[in-house]
């Protein structure tokens, strides 16, 4: 029937040790694109089945509002600012597009440097094997590609987007690359990063793994399976879209990760695999964020809210929500402990360990979370505090700034900013604390 349908019991592939992680990414997917997240419009059977037989959080924040900085976060397992040049999405052809990045471009260094990626060194250290098939976007050059940050196997697209059947950016760009080298190769991107999990998969069961399978879609250029052309997508109709395009792209990639959780269900992998589904931020207009406002690319709840699913057989309540406060982040220090991969000396994680508080039917202790994202010569801010969340945007020379009571109005309305200066202030006292501390090292 094309759904992803109940597994039939398989002998494991080995008894017992650390668990496989399957890490899946939607591209600029909106909080409520999910049938399990809301959404009147779309077929999602695989994803809304995988929040069933989990848990679903449905206050989870990206780390930033744009695919680079969320991506940093994940490897690094901290602030985005911390790495320096990499808070906004690095653009097409490798350019920076503010001050920070624009010199770390000049300089052939605008990328994460391999040194900080915390994750894939922990878990390699421990045994793992590590794959990724999909989007990159963490640098162009070579000394920033995903092997020499320590994948094993690596099929991906080194920038934020490509034509999903020439699998070139609109330059002309070829960015399809595997452990290091461009290739060609023929099919439509969700299938060809899908074969290659499924082959990872299969390839590796009898040993520990990490599987990063981190989708293109549902981000532009707006191209369904059945849309190949024979042609590169002309440059003005590349960001140019409908919802109904946008819907067939999103549940083209649900069918996909059923193709995936299937394997792990043939190979005997399913009990002793935690599989997580997220979307790096929030979505375009194509998109559905609701109940929240705002886009991508800005820091209202809209632009930051994602979903977030994650399924680990006996060890994680089943069709459970969650309603407490986590950062992507928080799934790299989960990500290590599960793994048994401790820090060395001069490591260490911004994030909490989400899935222990998960496991244990814990909430977190209170804590701010935070947002920096910069373009150009705007940059926005955020704090939020509890229920209170300020928004700071910052265009040339002129300020405005927002202050909401997400308990009392998540969809953020209504502005308290002019009666509730005192909380202002005392919020912009944090923000600046926390700047201070993040101040990038290159």
């Amino acid at each position: 029937s094309g759904c992803y349908q109940p597994h039939v019991p398989v002998e494991p592939a080995r008894e017992g040790g650390p668990p496989n992680i399957v890490f899946i990414i939607a591209d600029d997917m909106g909080y409520g694109d999910l049938r399990s997240y809301g959404a009147p419009d779309t077929y999602t059977p695989t994803l809304d089945k995988l929040a069933s037989e989990g848990v679903k959080f449905t206050k989870f924040y990206a780390n930033g509002s744009e695919c680079t900085p969320t991506r940093t976060a994940i490897m690094t397992g901290r602030y985005p600012q911390r790495a320096g040049g990499l808070e906004c999405a690095i653009g097409t052809d490798n350019v920076g597009r503010y001050d920070d990045a624009i010199r770390l471009a000049e300089q052939g260094d605008l990328g994460l440097p391999a040194e900080h990626n915390t994750l894939i060194k922990g878990l390699k250290r421990v045994g793992y094997v590590a794959g990724l098939t999909g989007k990159w976007h963490l640098g162009y050059d070579d000394k920033f590609n995903p092997n020499r940050h320590g994948f094993d196997h690596a099929f991906y697209v080194q920038g934020g987007n490509c034509d999903y059947f020439e699998h070139k950016e609109h330059t002309g760009r070829n960015v399809l690359a595997l452990n290091g080298q461009l290739i060609e190769r023929e099919g439509y991107m969700t299938d060809l990063i899908t074969n290659e999990a499924v082959q990872f998969i299969k390839d590796h069961r009898e040993k520990p793994f990490f599987l990063a399978v981190t989708h293109t879609a549902p981000h532009f250029p707006y191209q369904g399976p059945g849309d190949k052309t024979g042609k590169l997508l002309s440059k003005d109709v590349w960001t140019k879209g409908t919802r109904k395009q946008y819907i067939e792209m999103l549940e083209h990639m649900d069918l996909s990760i059923g193709r995936v959780l299937l394997t792990l269900d043939r190979e005997g992998l399913r009990e002793n695999t935690i599989v997580i589904f997220i979307s790096d931020h929030g979505g375009t207009p194509e998109a559905r964020n609701a109940p929240f406002s705002g886009l991508k690319s800005t820091l209202f709840e809209g632009g930051i809210r994602a979903p977030c699913i994650i399924r680990w057989p006996d060890k994680l309540p089943r069709g459970k929500t969650i309603d407490w406060p986590a950062m992507t982040f928080d799934l790299t220090a989960s990500i290590l402990r599960v793994a048994g991969a401790e820090l060395q000396k001069g490591e260490s994680l911004d994030g909490i360990d989400m899935v222990q508080f998960a496991q244990d039917k814990k909430t977190p202790p209170r804590r701010e979370l935070f947002w920096r994202s910069r373009r150009g010569d705007r940059t926005w801010k955020a704090v939020r505090d509890g229920r209170l969340k300020l928004i700071q945007k910052t265009e040339g020379s002129e300020t405005t700034e927002w202050l909401f009571d997400l308990g009392r109005d998540p969809q953020e309305e209504n502005s308290l900013a002019k009666t509730l200066f005192v909380d202002v202030e005392h919020l912009k006292a944090k923000l600046a604390k926390w700047e201070a501390e993040v101040k990038a090292v290159r």
